[in-house]
C-alpha cells in the first residue's frame, strides 16, 4: 500500500502514525531543514559525525595479484571525464519514463543509462559505453585463490571475504577486494578513467553479487539488538516538494517506531553499519589498507515511491554498491570549478540549479555506481520496489592540499629555526609601498620586495620534512582505522587465542614462552606505523582499535629508538614469518622482549601456536 493510503487509513481509524506524532511535537519551525555544511554525504560515519576517508591508492609498491576473484557477466557503462563549464544550467528535466516502456531486450539491470548534455564544457556527453563484448566478460562462478568455484559453494560475501583471508599478504587481499568491487572493469582502467574522474556505472545482472554483505533482515536485526539511537545511528529522513527534512526524534530507535516511520514514507539511513555487522566491518577493514585512507559506509533504506535526500554534492569518493529492490538515480557534473574534488559537502541544493544530469539509470540489486567528490547527485525508488543500497566512501581530506596543511607550518618553523634569513627584519617602509592599496602602482620596491617574498618561499622546499608529515597523516589514518578481523588461524596464533583461562581454581597456560627460534610476523602490512616525535619514538598501531570511530584514544608504545631497527625489518619481512633471534636487536633479550610485547598487543602472529591447549 502506498505511504499516502497507510495515512489515510489511519486517519479513519483515529490513530496517528509516528511521523504525525513526530510533526505534532516539533513544531513546523523545528522540523530539521538539514543543510550539508557539515558533512552529512552517502558514506563513512561510525556511530557519531566523522571524517569519511578512502581511496584508490595503496601505500607502496602492490605484490603480484592472484586471478579476479568473482567476476560474473556484467554489463559496463561509463561517463568519461570532460571538460567543465561555469554556472548551473537550466532546471532539472523531468526523468523520461522508465520501467514498462522500456522493451525487454534493453532491461537488462535497468533501464539503460543515458549520457545527457548539461556538463561543464556544455554539448553532449561522450557516449556511454555499451555492453562488454561476450570475448572479454570476465563470467561464470567467483574466481579466486584456489581456481573457479561452482555456484553456491562457498559463495556470496562472506564466502568471498573467508577466501581473501586463505592469501598470506594483507595487501593482496585489498587488492583483490578492489579488483572485485569494480569488477569486470580493471583496478587499472578504473583509476585512469574515473577515479577523481568521471562516473562509472556497472550492471551486472546478478542479484546476488553482494549476498550476505548487508540486508532488510540485518537491518530489521540490527534495531531489535537495542542498541540504536535516534541521530546517532540512525537517521529518519523525507524530500518532498523541494524540502528535505530529518524526523529523529531523542532516544532509542525501537523497531515499532522506525517501521511505522518507514511506512508513513521516510528514508532510513543507517550510519556506520560497521559498528552492528561484522560482514560489513571486515570488508570495509580489508578495503582501507589498500587505499591508505579510512573507508566508511552508511546503509539507505527507501519506501516504494519516495526519494529521502536533496540533491547534493559530497566531499567523498562514492561507491554506491545496490543490495535490495532498485533506485533511479540521476548524477550532475560540477558546476564549477570550485566544485571539481570538494574539500566540503555543498548545502541542500534545488532543482532549478541542476541542470541536465550527465547520467541517469535504474540501480538493480547487484548494480555498482560509482561518482567522485563533487559530483552532484540524487536517488528515488520507483513505485513498484524499496530500495537498500550502501554507499563505501573514502578520501575524504585526502589530497595534497591537506599534507600541505600540515606540511608548510612544520617546513616554516624549521627555517626560521635553522636559517637567519627568515629571522631577518622586514624593510622599515614597507607599508608605504605594499599591500592592496598600493598593488597597481609601479615601484622597484614592490618588485624587490615580491622577488625576496618568492625566494623565500621556494627556499622553504628544503626545510620541509615531507617524510615526517606524512608519518603524522598516517599516524591519523590509524586513529581512524577500524580494527583488523582475525581469521581462525590467525586467531589462533596470536594473543586473541592464547589459551590462558582460569581452571580447577587459578589461571592456566598464562606465560608467554616465545623463544629465539619463534618465527613471527606482523598480523597486518598496515598495522603499525613508527613515527619520531618530540617525546620520544612511538609505534602507532590498530589492533585495539574500536568499531565505534574514535572511541578509543590512539594507540601507541613509546620504544626504545634502537628497537626501531627491529621493526622496520619486521615490515620489510612481511608477509614472511622470521626467526626472533634474526631480529636486529643488541641482545638476545632484548629480542624476545620486542617480540613478546607486540605479540601481546596482538601486532605480531606466530607461525604455530605458542600453546596447545590441554583440557
Amino acid at each position: 500500500m502506498a505511504a499516502g493510503g497507510v495515512e489515510e487509513q489511519r486517519r479513519r481509524l483515529g490513530r496517528l502514525s509516528a511521523l504525525s506524532v513526530y510533526r505534532r511535537a516539533a513544531g513546523a519551525g523545528r522540523l530539521e531543514r538539514r543543510r550539508r555544511g557539515t558533512p552529512l554525504p552517502a558514506g563513512s560515519k561510525r556511530a557519531k559525525a566523522r571524517p569519511r576517508r578512502g581511496g584508490a591508492g595503496s601505500g607502496g609498491r602492490q605484490p603480484e595479484a592472484p586471478p579476479p576473484i568473482a567476476a560474473p557477466p556484467s554489463r559496463v557503462e561509463r561517463a568519461e571525464a570532460r571538460p567543465r563549464r561555469g554556472g548551473a544550467g537550466g532546471g532539472a528535466a523531468p526523468p523520461p519514463p522508465i520501467g514498462a516502456g522500456i522493451p525487454e531486450a534493453k532491461r537488462q539491470g535497468g533501464p539503460d543509462a543515458r549520457p545527457r548534455s548539461g556538463g561543464a564544457g556544455g554539448g553532449e556527453a561522450p557516449p556511454i559505453a555499451a555492453a562488454i563484448p561476450e570475448g572479454k566478460r570476465q563470467g561464470g562462478p567467483a574466481a579466486g585463490p584456489g581456481g573457479p568455484r561452482p555456484a553456491g559453494e562457498d559463495g556470496g560475501v562472506v564466502g568471498l571475504l573467508r577466501r581473501l583471508g586463505r592469501l598470506e599478504d594483507s595487501r593482496q587481499r585489498g587488492a583483490e577486494l578492489f579488483r572485485w568491487l569494480v569488477s569486470p572493469v580493471s583496478p587499472g582502467e578504473f583509476l585512469g578513467r574515473h577515479w577523481e574522474r568521471a562516473p562509472l556505472l556497472v550492471r551486472r545482472g546478478d542479484p546476488g553479487y553482494y549476498a550476505g554483505l548487508f540486508s532488510t533482515a540485518d537491518f530489521d536485526a540490527v534495531l531489535r539488538g537495542g542498541q540504536v539511537d535516534f541521530g546517532t545511528h540512525l537517521d529518519v529522513t523525507s524530500y518532498a516538494e523541494g524540502v528535505r527534512e530529518t524526523h529523529n526524534p531523542s532516544g532509542r530507535a525501537l523497531p515499532a517506531v522506525v517501521w511505522d516511520f518507514y511506512q508513513n514514507g521516510c528514508s532510513l539511513r543507517l550510519l556506520s553499519p560497521q559498528t552492528f555487522s561484522p560482514t560489513v566491518w571486515h570488508f570495509l577493514s580489508i578495503l582501507q589498507e589498500h587505499f591508505s585512507s579510512m573507508v566508511g559506509a552508511n546503509t539507505y533504506l527507501t519506501p516504494p515511491g519516495t526519494q529521502g535526500f536533496a540533491p547534493h554534492y559530497d566531499d567523498i569518493e562514492a561507491f554506491v554498491l545496490q543490495l535490495e529492490g532498485k533506485k533511479h538515480w540521476r548524477v550532475y557534473s560540477p558546476r564549477t570549478g570550485a566544485e571539481v574534488l570538494p574539500q566540503f559537502s555543498s548545502a541542500n541544493l534545488t532543482q532549478a540549479e541542476l541542470g541536465e544530469p550527465m547520467l541517469e539509470t535504474v540501480l538493480e540489486a547487484g548494480d555498482l555506481l560509482y561518482f567522485p567528490r563533487g559530483f552532484i547527485h540524487q536517488g528515488d525508488c520507483l513505485p513498484d520496489a524499496h530500495s537498500l543500497h550502501i554507499t563505501v566512501s573514502s578520501y575524504q581530506r585526502n589530497s595534497w592540499g591537506d599534507l600541505l596543511e600540515k606540511l608548510l607550518p612544520a617546513a616554516l618553523q624549521m627555517a626560521l629555526e635553522e636559517d637567519v634569513e627568515y629571522r631577518q627584519g622586514l624593510p622599515m617602509d614597507y607599508l608605504g609601498y605594499m599591500g592592496v592599496a598600493n598593488s597597481d602602482t609601479a615601484d622597484a620596491r614592490r618588485t624587490a620586495f615580491m622577488e625576496k617574498v618568492q625566494s623565500l618561499i621556494k627556499k622553504l622546499v628544503r626545510y620541509a620534512p615531507i617524510d615526517a608529515a606524512v608519518d603524522q597523516r598516517a599516524k591519523s589514518f590509524l586513529h581512524d582505522c577500524l580494527p583488523p578481523v582475525l581469521t581462525q588461524s590467525e586467531k589462533a596464533q596470536s594473543v586473541y587465542g592464547f589459551p590462558a583461562r582460569w581452571q580447577d581454581g587459578g589461571p592456566r597456560d598464562v606465560d608467554i614462552l616465545i623463544t629465539k627460534d619463534t618465527e613471527v610476523r606482523l598480523l597486518r602490512h598496515g598495522i603499525v606505523r613508527l613515527c619520531n616525535e618530540e617525546a620520544g619514538v612511538m609505534l602507532y598501531y590498530t589492533t585495539e582499535n574500536s568499531r565505534v570511530y574514535h572511541k578509543e584514544e590512539p594507540k601507541f608504545l613509546e620504544i626504545d629508538p634502537e628497537y626501531t631497527d627491529s621493526i622496520e625489518f619486521l615490515l620489510s619481512s612481511y608477509p614472511n614469518h622470521v626467526s626472533v633471534d634474526s631480529l636486529p636487536c643488541e641482545s638476545l633479550e632484548d629480542k624476545i622482549s620486542l617480540a613478546t610485547l607486540l605479540f601481546e598487543k596482538g601486532i605480531l602472529t606466530t607461525k604455530k601456536p605458542l600453546l596447545q591447549v590441554q583440557l
